[in-house]
């Protein structure tokens, strides 16, 4: 019998799918407060994936961890939107490409 250590959270179903296999899983139920430091972490583990990768399959998981941040946060994905386009309106996007290269002050 092999134990392979993992404590990092997993989407919902993970346990499930590794119980078809045949395998055992233990789990915990997190507080809150873990709940969102780990989904901090695994933040930065989705875009460290997506940035070795560059798929469309870990910018969507990228997707769904913000997404949980979102509401673990007690935020809408709607309050989200509407930051995100107020600040564009604000400040542009990124559609232009533009490439700043040096700021010179008098």
């Amino acid at each position: 019998m092999r134990k392979i250590q993992c404590n990092k959270l997993v989407r919902d179903r993970i346990p499930e799918i590794i119980e078809a296999d045949g395998k055992t899983c233990i789990t915990e139920t997190l507080t809150n407060s873990e709940y969102l430091k780990l989904l901090d972490t695994k933040l930065e583990e989705e875009l460290s994936e997506y940035q070795e990768s560059k798929s469309l399959e870990e910018l969507a998981d990228l997707l769904e961890v913000m997404r949980a941040v979102v509401h673990a946060r007690g935020w809408s994905w709607e309050q989200l939107e509407r930051i995100r386009q107020e600040k564009a309106a604000r400040r542009g996007g990124f559609e232009k490409q533009i490439l700043l290269k040096e700021v010179i002050e008098n």
